[in-house]
């Protein structure tokens, strides 16, 4: 896990800042790493989800191959 440290700047601002420092959480990880770390889930549940995402995946790639050609 990284350090993220930012300077606020007078000439940016305290908003702008707060949008680089979303947008170096999310390059980073950082929500996605809190968010799994929050429960333990079993192996066995992980491999399932991950079978149901590709599944997912793989079905949203083919109907937009389907609509491609259909055109």
């Amino acid at each position: 896990m990284q350090n993220i440290y930012l300077k606020v700047d007078e000439r940016f601002g305290v908003d702008k800042t707060l949008r680089k420092f979303k947008r170096m959480c999310d390059h980073y990880g950082i929500v996605k790493e809190y968010r799994s770390r929050q429960e333990y889930k079993k192996p066995s549940i992980l491999k399932v989800e991950k079978v149901e995402a590709a599944e997912k995946r793989r079905r949203k790639t083919s109907l937009k191959g389907f609509k491609k050609t259909k055109i």
